[in-house]
């Protein structure tokens, strides 16, 4: 008895191998599209950065002052937390993360865009000299439209951190994330290695199935880029978000970190993943 079977394969219609010779000139395309934008963000930039800025930085940036940090063993890091009545997570995932650093000299700022949970009460719980919490007296004033305020949540609070950090590096970390173990010691000394003003890194980021995915982050550009996936070097502290950055339909981190390409920051990209960005409800979002 013959056992024969019938192999179906798939038809490709005369569009889709039309579509994939013409896949040469889609790539093409789509690289101009990406200089395009990188293009308006410097025109964007080069709206909104002062000139007295761009040349301060140019001059500063070649002093010993802004230079000895790089020399420094263990320089000091300032991670900053912007959070919003979701204390169980800020402590039990972000905050935790932190303090179990294998780097030993930082330290940890929180800041709550007026909680009125117990977040004040469990991070007094935690007996860590470097960690520091300030609660502002009310919430900072955010678009109506969900559509646009994702873009700028927290802004408040991370404008006030900012004013806070007493570290040579600074970064950011959302109240529902979490660092590696590794991260601070990592990116520290990739800092001294290379002297590079701005580091971002790869990330791994949930899904809305629930799965783990990694985001290479191939370049310093939006999308590719989160604020728990960038140090900088202290000299970028002063520049503040901008709690309008929703009108030109940008996210705030975005925002931000284009102003730091246009200033001529030296940016480079570490290789290995060291955050995991979970899917979770805005942070500081009403």
């Amino acid at each position: 008895m013959n056992d024969r079977r019938e192999v179906c394969m798939p038809v490709m219609n005369e569009r889709f191998l039309a579509a994939l010779q013409r896949l040469p000139y889609f790539r093409r395309l789509l690289h101009h599209v990406y200089a395009l934008h990188d293009e308006l963000d410097l025109i964007k930039s080069r709206m909104d950065v002062p000139d007295e800025l761009f040349h301060r930085f140019q001059k500063e940036r070649d002093l010993d002052d802004y230079q000895e940090v790089y020399e420094r063993e263990e320089p000091l890091v300032s991670v900053y937390v912007p959070t919003y009545n979701r204390c169980a997570l800020l402590v039990e995932r972000a905050v935790r993360s932190v303090l179990n650093q294998d780097y030993p000299n930082f330290e940890l700022i929180v800041v709550g865009d007026h909680c009125t949970d117990n977040t004040a009460e469990l991070l007094a719980g935690i007996d860590d000299r470097r960690l520091r919490f300030v609660n502002l007296p009310e919430r900072g004033a955010y678009p109506r439209s969900p559509e646009w305020r994702w873009m700028v949540a927290g802004i408040s609070a991370v404008n006030h951190a900012l004013g806070m950090v007493r570290g040579d590096f600074i970064t950011q970390l959302d109240d529902d994330d979490e660092y590696t173990p590794d991260r601070l010691g990592c990116l520290v000394r990739f800092a001294r290695e290379t002297r590079a003003d701005v580091i971002w890194h790869p990330f791994w980021r949930e899904t809305s199935s629930g799965k783990w995915q990694l985001h290479r982050a191939e370049r310093f550009r939006r999308f590719h880029v989160t604020n728990g996936s960038v140090f900088y070097h202290r000299w970028f502290s002063s520049i503040l978000f901008d709690e309008n950055a929703y009108m030109l339909r940008e996210p705030g981190d975005w925002n931000r970190f284009r102003k730091f390409v246009y200033l001529g920051a030296r940016t480079l990209r570490y290789p290995h993943p060291l955050l995991r960005h979970y899917r979770e409800r805005n942070q500081t979002a009403p």
